[in-house]
């Protein structure tokens, strides 16, 4: 096996569509430049998310290069609008309000981003194998499934769920590299209600997190510390990044446990 960095993943706007990345700096906090530095939220606070509003799905969003830009359409409906994340922040916090009928406010930070687990700040890695596995596992396409699990890192030239490794029973963090970069994976990712659903319908999967339940538990490989499954809606593995800001994940990276 040589296991490398197959590709990177990053969220601009928590919630809407990735863009693949050759390379991402790492910033002080651990999290990649420009992941989920922007979140959209309600107005008593909270996250407007595919967890608590599933017409998220229908919302396809492109960024200009430099990611100051985004283009926004409807699935299937309109013709796309083009916002300035800066300068037409009111406009665009309006046409989003118009979309899912509530007020709507832009939030933004550089240093850390929004993050699901903000213990574990860092990149979520997964493996393609892995991927192509649960995507055989409904019928579905590998990038659909890609898609639905929205990680950051990939690593490719392993099999399936040879992710698993990259974390310890005790909780302890296991230290590995991507490139010069040092990574220290914490747990198995616990997953929500965004992974049963189609991504441009919104659409549940019927049984989705049962069926997923009961494959996963059925293909635990010998290295996955089965403590740390109370249960086995898991996949991919939470990282930090400590003391590593500035330097640069690459694809084509090799990775390596320490």
């Amino acid at each position: 096996m040589k296991p490398y960095l197959s590709r990177i993943d990053i969220f601009p706007v928590k919630s809407l569509d990735g863009v693949s990345v050759p390379q991402s700096t790492v910033l002080g906090s651990g999290a990649l430049t420009g992941d989920r530095t922007y979140a959209l939220f309600d107005s008593q606070g909270h996250v407007i998310n595919g967890k608590r509003n599933a017409a998220i799905h229908r919302l396809r969003s492109t960024f200009s290069a430099d990611g100051q830009s985004i283009t926004l359409a409807i699935a299937g409906d309109e013709p796309s609008v083009t916002f300035h994340l800066q300068r037409d922040r009111t406009q665009l916090e309006t046409w989003l309000a118009d979309y899912f009928q509530q007020p709507v406010a832009l939030q933004e930070n550089r240093d850390l981003g929004f993050p699901d687990d903000t213990e574990a700040a860092g990149p979520t890695v997964i493996s393609t194998a892995t991927l192509q596995t649960v995507a055989d596992w409904y019928g579905l396409p590998l990038d659909e499934t890609r898609r639905r699990f929205r990680t950051n890192l990939e690593i490719n030239g392993v099999p399936a769920f040879w992710e698993d490794q990259l974390f310890s029973a005790d909780g302890t963090p296991i230290r590995f590299t991507m490139g010069d970069v040092v990574l220290e994976g914490t747990n198995p990712c616990q997953r929500c209600v965004v992974p049963t659903r189609d991504t441009t319908t919104g659409a549940a999967t019927d049984r989705f997190q049962k069926t997923f339940a009961q494959q996963r538990a059925a293909t635990l490989p010998s290295w996955a510390p089965p403590q740390r499954f109370n249960h086995f809606y898991k996949l991919a593995v939470n990282t930090n990044i400590v003391g590593q800001k500035g330097k640069r994940l690459n694809v084509g990276d090799g990775v390596s446990v320490i």
